[in-house]
């Protein structure tokens, strides 16, 4: 009898917010990878929270590159007693706060409030290991970033998703912390090219498009889409289909890769972001890392 044909898993890339509206919702792009190209398939937007779970909750298998912190820096970790764990970090965190993300605002201001100018907002190895520099996962203005991990992780977490490096979950539904930005500055450099109706970020969101399509960026991998999904992404000028069709070629890379991509000690409480090196970053850790 021959043996059963191993199902290849769907590809996921998600540009997440933490406050999902019909105006600003969670995209996903998905997607499947034949050899070297990658076919972006259809762009999906989420606009509450609940429907956020219900992606984590799809069957699969799926492997997904999502675009929010996955660890907090272990700075504050220590100084604020979380845990030696991504699962413990979080949930010591929602017990804390009990759940209110302005509660966790509040604890990282008393913390930074209380350090000298200039090491309020620290950062993780990850966050400055390639360019550009990530903000940092405590950051809740401005761009939430903090907010962000405090919603999304804690689904992750809840939902039993398998995190590289970080948590053991179910193998079929395996999730990697993206990072669109650093993917863009690979294809652009530090040309803008969202958050605004102007011409000139339009021209960019193409050059972004047409760089994947080329296989360019380190990635290995050229993007398939049908006209549709292509003008979508040009002309939202938020930038967010484009972010997540980013996450999804982060995904497809990290997937590929031996141990996807991830060095081979990853701080625990930390985490990492997956894809190429881009130079112009801090070399990667040393420090003991997690299970795989």
């Amino acid at each position: 009898m021959p043996a059963a044909r191993q199902v290849e898993a769907e590809l996921l890339g998600v540009d997440f917010t933490c406050a999902p509206t019909p105006r600003k919702p969670i995209v996903v792009a998905r997607g499947r990878r034949e050899g070297g190209t990658l076919h972006l398939q259809r762009l999906q937007r989420i606009d509450q929270l609940g429907g956020f779970e219900d992606l984590l909750a799809e069957p699969g298998p799926w492997f997904g590159g999502f675009d929010l912190p996955f660890g907090l820096p272990r700075a504050f970790v220590e100084a604020q007693g979380l845990g030696d764990t991504a699962d413990d970090v979080v949930g010591e965190l929602h017990r804390r706060c009990v759940g209110r993300r302005m509660a966790f605002r509040a604890l990282v201001d008393a913390w930074g409030n209380a350090r000298p100018a200039g090491q309020r907002l620290v950062h993780r190895a990850t966050d400055r290991a390639s360019a550009p520099t990530s903000s940092s996962p405590l950051q809740t203005r401005y761009v939430p970033v903090g907010f962000m991990y405090f919603e999304g992780f804690a689904r992750l977490v809840r939902a039993g998703v398998h995190v590289p490096a970080l948590r053991r979950g179910d193998g079929a539904r395996v999730a990697v912390e993206a990072y669109p930005g650093r993917a863009a500055h690979a294809l652009i450099g530090a040309r803008s090219y969202k958050n605004s109706e102007a011409a000139d970020r339009a021209e960019a969101r193409l050059h972004i498009l047409r760089a994947l399509q080329r296989g360019e960026g380190g990635f290995g991998l050229r993007l398939a889409a049908p006209r549709a999904l292509r003008e979508a992404m040009i002309e939202d000028a938020g930038g967010d289909a484009l972010d997540a069709a980013l996450c999804l070629v982060q995904a497809t890379w990290a997937e590929r890769q031996p141990g996807h991509g991830l060095p081979a000690q990853v701080d625990p409480v930390e985490g990492w972001i997956v894809g190429p090196s881009v130079p112009g970053g801090a070399p990667r850790p040393s420090r003991a890392g997690a299970a795989a």
